[in-house]
């Protein structure tokens, strides 16, 4: 099964190494790996995305919290979340192809950041069967390269009550 775990870090050299090498010497799998500061540049948030059954998932938690440097670790698959990936895509554009490239991209709220006589390099955001649908569509085309930056996530925040519901609990 598929997990976000997010880790919030000191931001320290080194630190990323030991959370990596932590998955590695036990064998786990990192499908995709983000790291960037947060608003306190003291501290990072790592969000890894990695699979594992439960006792796997237990396991790689208990872990990260023995890390001197991680302030907080979070299974973010335990919560309501949001998260988003962004791929850079260069196609292939014969002038047969150009209108459909650019077509697709539309559909998908896709940008083209980029465009030289043989390709166009296209950029999306969103979520991952929204990047990868995308990809599918391209494919025909030829892809000629594609980078992809890995998930990340953030927390949703609690739903405030509506008038209704507000109402309903004072009675």
């Amino acid at each position: 099964m598929e997990r976000i775990i997010s880790v919030l870090v000191e931001n320290k050299f080194g630190v990323l190494a030991r959370v990596a090498g932590l998955f590695s010497a036990r064998g786990y799998n990192i499908e995709s790996l983000s790291v960037a500061p947060t608003l306190d540049p003291t501290t990072s948030m790592i969000t890894i995305v990695t699979g594992g059954d439960e006792r796997v998932i237990e396991q790689i938690m208990k872990q990260l919290n023995k890390v001197v440097e991680v302030l907080k670790v979070v299974d973010m698959t335990e919560t309501s979340y949001l998260d988003r990936e962004t791929a850079l895509i260069k196609v292939h554009t014969r002038p047969d192809h150009r209108d459909e490239a650019i077509r697709i991209a539309d559909i998908f709220r896709a940008k083209i950041v980029d465009s030289s006589p043989a390709t166009y390099t296209i950029e999306v955001t969103g979520d991952v069967d929204k990047v990868e649908a995308l990809i599918n569509m391209l494919k025909p085309l030829g892809i000629k390269e594609l980078i992809r930056t890995g998930r990340i996530a953030i927390p949703r925040e609690a739903k405030l009550p509506s008038r209704r519901e507000q109402q309903t609990a004072k009675a």
